[in-house]
């Protein structure tokens, strides 16, 4: 099944894509709200509200998949060839990190470059959304949390990542994460599958998504043994080598900047990098 959350002109709906056409999921604003739901898989999939045709959808319609997740975590230094591009060692425990809402974007809005960064960098990512609450749970519990799967970019000050040994400053600016377009259930899609990101017409990272030093139950197992992870909650699982920081020269993005990520079976994000 996949899943989105859609603005419109009554502010936005939950929705089930079936196809060439879209279901409002009538009552439910978004998909955060749908998986707080108890039987949001029922709720979903016997939805008939309003119906549109999938391309009759303006891009810009597209809302971030889970506008407002009570948590989103980060998993930095999760791909081997990224650890290895940016000099480091495999790590032992996962490297965590939160992102905040204010900065997450639908997947086809301007990513807002910041007047005060001028290191402003790419991070295509796999996004896990949980689905069930996860506490104390092994890895071979986790899966049953699982939601589905969507694609991300975490975009990346790399000035302000660096001020500090702590990244989080770097990580949450407003305006800058796409997210989406679409939910799929775990279902229905795997990691394996591979995640590309174009920086204007340059193919920049291209690798599998199985390809995880620590894998989606593996973060969530860990993570659970600090915290509950609650249904809309994401977890952002870590960007493959190809980041512009780590080239030589460094590349970054540019007002005008075109950032396209995509993960086969799960969608395809196309942003504008806009000067604020």
């Amino acid at each position: 099944m996949k899943l989105a959350t859609l603005r419109t002109t009554n502010g936005t709906v939950a929705v089930r894509i079936d196809g060439d056409t879209v279901v409002e999921i009538t009552g439910v604003p978004d998909v955060g709200a749908l998986l707080a739901q108890a039987g949001w898989r029922d709720v979903a999939e016997s939805a008939a509200g309003t119906t549109y045709a999938l391309d009759s959808i303006e891009p810009k319609q597209w809302a971030p998949v889970v506008p407002k997740p009570g948590k989103m975590l980060c998993a930095g230094l999760n791909y081997r060839n990224h650890i290895l591009e940016m000099g480091r060692e495999l790590p032992e425990y996962p490297t965590l990190f939160a992102k905040y809402p204010e900065a997450l974007i639908g997947a086809f809005d301007d990513i807002e470059l910041p007047a005060v960064s001028d290191q402003v960098d790419w991070e295509g990512e796999l996004a896990v959304i949980i689905g069930a609450p996860a506490r104390r749970v092994s890895e071979e519990e986790a899966s049953a949390s699982i939601a589905g799967y969507a694609v991300l970019n975490d975009v990346t000050m790399r000035d302000y990542q660096y001020r500090t040994l702590q990244w989080l400053q770097g990580k949450t600016f407003e305006n800058t994460t796409p997210f989406g377009p679409f939910l799929v259930t775990a279902d229905e899609w795997t990691p394996g599958p591979v995640m590309r990101t174009v920086v204007d017409g340059d193919i920049v990272q291209e690798t599998s998504t199985g390809d995880l030093v620590f894998t989606s139950e593996k973060l969530i197992s860990y993570i659970s043994d600090i915290l509950t992870l609650n249904p809309g909650d994401v977890i952002a699982t870590g960007t493959p080598g190809g980041v512009g920081h780590a080239r030589k020269p460094a590349r970054y993005l540019q007002d005008g900047s075109t950032l396209v990520t995509e993960i086969e079976g799960l969608g395809s994000q196309s942003n504008r990098a806009k000067t604020v």
